[in-house]
């Protein structure tokens, strides 16, 4: 299996945000994010640590609005990001899912790298906010995500309470399920469809 640089960098310039973004999926999930929103840099920065991919993210968005285009767009360029460093997806996994507890939290992430974008999201209705960040934010950044990573992206936030613990629960199960679904396998001849093509 071939073993070439899976590493990319996109960028993306708009009247409302620019954003630099370069990555590594064979890193060692060392991160430099810098967003202007600190809770959001805490979610990218633990979603690095526990995808181990190495991530640097640099935002000038007009937060001073609001958040919404600042997350959305970084959810937009990271997915890019992520496709294009997966090349034609030869020798991976391709499926990955993740169950993640946070303290009196559990959420689950499955992931399939099919190059057919979805993202289906579930949780309960009463599902609070961290501080100064609105859970609906959450939910922005993975449809950007999955729409631009091309991926089929379910996500289920159980039951929880805080959060903090909600928002923090959802970008682990992310990183573990991505980490599975990126991993190269050895068995695996080719790209993993019978397709041959994702």
């Amino acid at each position: 299996m071939s073993k070439e640089s899976r590493r990319a960098e996109q960028s993306r310039k708009t009247a409302e945000t620019n954003v630099e973004l370069s990555l590594d999926l064979d890193g060692n999930g060392d991160s430099e994010v810098h967003t202007g929103i600190p809770f959001f840099d805490h979610m990218l920065t633990l979603f690095s640590r526990h995808s181990l991919i190495d991530l640097n993210l640099k935002v000038r968005g007009d937060v001073e609005v609001d958040y919404h285009h600042t997350v959305e767009d970084s959810g937009i360029v990271l997915g890019e990001c992520l496709r294009d460093a997966l090349g034609d997806k030869s020798g991976i996994t391709r499926y990955g899912h993740a169950y993640v507890p946070m303290d009196e939290t559990l959420s689950r992430v499955v992931v399939d790298l099919s190059n057919r974008p979805w993202l289906e999201f579930r949780f309960p209705p009463d599902c609070p906010d961290a501080q100064n960040f609105p859970f609906s934010l959450v939910e922005e950044f993975f449809r950007a995500l999955a729409s631009n990573l091309r991926a089929n992206v379910h996500v289920e936030v159980f039951y929880g309470r805080d959060g903090h613990h909600i928002a923090e629960s959802v970008f682990k199960s992310l990183a573990r399920a991505l980490r599975m679904a990126i991993a190269r396998d050895p068995r695996v001849k080719g790209i993993p469809s019978t397709k041959e093509t994702l």
